[in-house]
C-alpha cells in the first residue's frame, strides 16, 4: 500500500477532531515535507474573529488573501504560482518559513467550510504539480470525514425552539439568515462566511422556496420573531 493510500486510510479512521489534529495532521505535514501546517475550520474562526491576531484576520480576509479568493472561486488546491506569481507572494508575505505555500479546500455539502494549509522555508523546493494532485486526493478524504463526523452535527440546543423544531434550513443557511437579519448585504455575507456573493444569492433563493416567503424581511420575521437568537 502506498504512503498516500495509508494516509487516506488514517484520515478515515480518525475518531474526532482532536485525533485529526494531533495524529493525522502531523503525518500530512511529514508526507509533504512541510515546515508548518494547519487545518482551519471557518465556523470556529467566526465564533470570535475579533480575538484573532491581526495577521490571522488578514489571512482569512477575501480582500487581503489571494489564496482564499482562489479557494472560494474554484474549490481546488493551490500553490503560490497558481493563485499569484511566486514573486508577488514573496512581496505580500516575506516570512522565510512561508516562502512556499500550498493549500486545499475542505468542503461539506458543496460549501467551503475550511482549509488545510502547508508551508516550506526559503531554500526548500516549491510545492509541485504532484504535490497538488496528492493534496487534492487528501482533501476529498478530509471533506468526506468532515461531512460524516463534524459539520453535520448541528447544536440545536443553541437555536430558538421555533427553528430547532424544523429541519427546513441547513446550518449554513441559518448563518446566512442571521447575517441578513443584522442588515448585511450579500457581498458582506460572502466575505464573512468565505463564500462568493453569487453563492449567497443562490442560497437565499433556496431559503425563500423552503420557507415559502418572497423577501428578506419576511424570512427574518418568520424565523426569528420574538426570539433572543440575536
Amino acid at each position: 500500500m502506498s504512503n498516500l493510500l495509508k494516509l487516506c486510510q488514517t484520515i478515515s479512521e480518525a475518531q474526532d477532531e482532536r485525533e485529526l489534529r494531533s495524529q493525522v495532521l502531523p503525518e500530512i505535514g511529514e508526507y509533504f515535507r512541510a515546515k508548518r501546517y494547519g487545518i482551519f475550520f471557518f465556523d470556529q474562526l467566526l465564533t470570535n474573529p475579533k480575538n484573532l491576531p491581526a495577521n490571522f484576520q488578514a489571512a482569512f480576509s477575501l480582500e487581503d488573501n489571494p489564496f482564499l479568493r482562489y479557494l472560494v472561486e474554484r474549490h481546488t488546491p493551490f500553490n503560490e504560482e497558481l493563485a499569484i506569481t511566486a514573486r508577488t507572494w514573496q512581496l505580500i508575505c516575506p516570512r522565510k518559513d512561508h516562502w512556499h505555500v500550498m493549500g486545499g479546500p475542505l468542503v461539506n455539502n458543496g460549501s467551503l467550510v475550511g482549509v488545510i494549509g502547508l508551508t516550506r522555508d526559503l531554500g526548500m523546493f516549491a510545492f509541485d504539480s504532484q504535490n497538488l494532485l496528492d493534496l487534492g486526493a487528501l482533501c476529498l478524504h478530509l471533506s468526506t470525514w468532515i461531512t460524516k463526523r463534524h459539520f453535520d452535527k448541528v447544536d440545536r440546543e443553541q437555536l430558538p425552539n421555533q427553528i430547532s423544531s424544523t429541519n427546513r434550513l441547513t446550518c449554513r443557511e441559518l448563518q446566512i439568515a442571521q447575517l441578513v437579519a443584522r442588515g448585511k448585504t450579500n457581498a458582506q455575507i460572502g466575505i464573512e462566511l468565505w463564500i462568493t456573493e453569487n453563492s449567497v444569492k443562490q442560497a437565499l433563493k433556496r431559503m425563500f422556496r423552503k420557507l415559502e416567503v418572497s423577501s428578506r424581511a419576511e424570512m427574518v420575521a418568520q424565523l426569528f420573531a420574538n426570539t433572543k437568537f440575536f
